[in-house]
């Protein structure tokens, strides 16, 4: 059995949203007991990612890693076509992915205590993303 969903929100720029309820809700509407959900990012520039819920400064930390990772404006760059943080945010989403699985046991997500699903928006700038969610068991 196969469910199939897809997830529209903005982001506010640079930075985390939870999407953890949404994905949960998903999972729960497929009315698989057993299985996997998959999230999958439908952009090159912001990425899927499960990490830390209860600290905040966590999710501030990655920024700072991802700032040494891909810097915005780098000369080396040749691909700068939407701006300063365009080459650095492809770079974040190769590093960080654009995907995650999760297994679904008795019909909800099997996530650890201090796990959350977050969309990571890599671009400085706001933007309308699509996330989609498959949940097969």
């Amino acid at each position: 059995m196969t469910h199939q969903q897809t997830i529209k929100l903005s982001t506010r720029g640079r930075g985390t949203t939870e999407i953890t309820a949404m994905v949960s809700k998903i999972v729960q509407d497929s009315r698989i007991e057993t299985g996997l959900a998959n999230v999958f990012i439908l952009h090159t520039s912001c990425s899927v990612i499960l990490t830390e819920n209860a600290d905040p400064s966590v999710r501030r930390d990655l920024e700072t890693l991802a700032l040494r990772w891909a810097a915005d404006g780098d000369p080396a760059y040749q691909h700068s076509d939407e701006g300063d943080d365009d080459m650095a945010a492809h770079g974040r989403n190769i590093l960080a992915g654009s995907s995650i699985t999760v297994p679904v046991s008795h019909g909800g997500l099997r996530l650890g205590t201090w796990q959350g699903i977050y969309l990571w928006e890599h671009r400085t700038h706001a933007h309308q993303r699509q996330i989609v969610v498959t949940v097969f068991g």
